[in-house]
């Protein structure tokens, strides 16, 4: 495989490991990137743009992978929109020991009134089904969302235990957002994230950038199979429910959490890349999810924009909240053992990242974005050759040993 872009003088273990993951683990088209202290050290990028297209060393030079081609990042958008929510507390706008209802009334109906803002963030909020689907086109309406949530009942009490929240974490903040600041998701994240940082990052592709995406900028992706968390091989303790009889059962909280959407959209279909869930379909190139998380934990030099230092979302004590843990132990959704920050995983062995105190999140398929702050690396990988996989992609792990090979750790 032609690996092409750059990387720093002693990060050439991350070349090699990107480079094996198209030889050895049949990796169809990917790009990863890695700062340390705002600065780029590793950005790599190789295979077909579409999952389906064939590759550059076939001579399908039209479909290769370019720089800036950017992919649907799956579950990996919830840790970009877990950062509107700690700003608006950094700014003093929210309150995360607030109840929801307080900011949105209508969420208050069937129990809900003790569901707080920091349970929407930790997954403890006792939402994360639906006993009525929506549809594909229910989902991209960005009211039937919320409006499910607001009339759901727990099926735990809420504060009392965690579980994933797949896909309902998404409308519950997309709500919180709006009713705090007036703005979706996706626009304050375009104007006060994207936009500071030059970020190639979208909740809400705009019409122009899908026009693009036509001409080769955002690529395919794949179906992904049933999802298993125990796929990665990582897991090291045996549940009590097995994840494969979790994920067969239709009443499980892991099935239905899934199918909160049923029939998942079509992740390539124009209308889906257009429309705003925080859960689930942010659009980005691998460095803007690394220099995302660059920003979360140091200063990102940007063409000259900010102050001296550069752009820094979260200050020091945000980031300290963001990876404090809030939830840990048997998952009532995934069924294996999870630790949650607030609206991050934390480093575990559900979700491997650099060391005890990285943040971030993976994206269902592959895709991983994560911080860690000892290290001031900052980390992105996305592609089009979704798998099995919810949490630890082996593609992905591979990646993390390489960098955290050359760091000598």
């Amino acid at each position: 495989m032609d690996v092409r872009g750059t990387v720093a003088e002693g990060f050439e273990p991350v070349r090699e490991a990107f480079a094996r993951n198209f030889a050895v683990l049949g990796e169809r088209g990917a790009a990863v990137a890695v700062y340390r202290d705002g600065r780029r050290v590793v950005d790599l990028w190789g295979g077909a743009k579409d999952v389906a297209g064939g590759f550059p060393e076939d001579g399908d030079r039209g479909g290769a992978w370019q720089r800036g081609t950017a992919q649907v990042v799956r579950s990996a958008t919830k840790g970009v929109a877990a950062a509107v929510l700690l700003l608006l507390r950094q700014r003093g706008e929210l309150d995360l020991d607030a109840p929801v209802g307080e900011y949105w009334p209508e969420f208050k109906a069937h129990g809900k009134e003790r569901v707080l803002v920091r349970h929407v963030l930790n997954h403890r909020a006792g939402l994360p089904v639906l006993d009525r689907p929506l549809t594909p086109a229910e989902a991209l309406d960005p009211l039937r969302g919320p409006e499910a949530v607001a009339a759901q009942a727990p099926v735990w009490e809420p504060g009392t235990g965690h579980g994933y929240h797949a896909l309902t974490y998404g409308w519950m903040l997309d709500e919180l957002v709006r009713r705090v600041t007036g703005r979706g998701t996706g626009e304050w994240i375009a104007a006060e994230i994207a936009a500071p940082l030059d970020l190639d990052l979208w909740l809400g592709l705009p019409a122009a950038e899908e026009a693009a995406g036509r001409a080769g900028r955002v690529g395919d992706v794949g179906t992904p199979e049933p999802a298993s968390p125990s796929s990665s091989g990582v897991l090291r303790a045996r549940p009590k429910r097995s994840v494969t009889e979790a994920y067969q059962d239709p009443d499980s909280l892991t099935r239905r959490a899934f199918a909160a959407i049923t029939p998942f959209p079509d992740q390539n279909d124009p209308a889906y890349r257009a429309s705003v869930m925080p859960a689930t379909n942010g659009i980005a190139t691998a460095d803007g999810l690394a220099r995302f998380y660059a920003a979360l934990i140091g200063d990102v030099r940007v063409d000259g924009r900010g102050g001296r230092g550069g752009v820094r979302l979260f200050d020091p004590a945000t980031v300290e909240l963001a990876r404090a843990e809030e939830s840990a132990g048997p998952d009532r959704v995934l069924v294996v053992g999870t630790r949650f920050g607030l609206g991050y995983m934390l480093h575990g062995s559900a979700s491997p990242f650099l060391g005890p105190g990285s943040f971030g999140h993976p994206g269902r398929g592959g895709t991983l974005g994560f911080a860690d702050p000892e290290t001031g690396i900052a980390f992105g990988y996305v592609t089009n050759g979704f798998r099995r996989t919810v949490t630890a992609d082996p593609r992905a792990q591979a990646l993390v040993r390489a960098v955290r090979g050359s760091l000598g750790r």
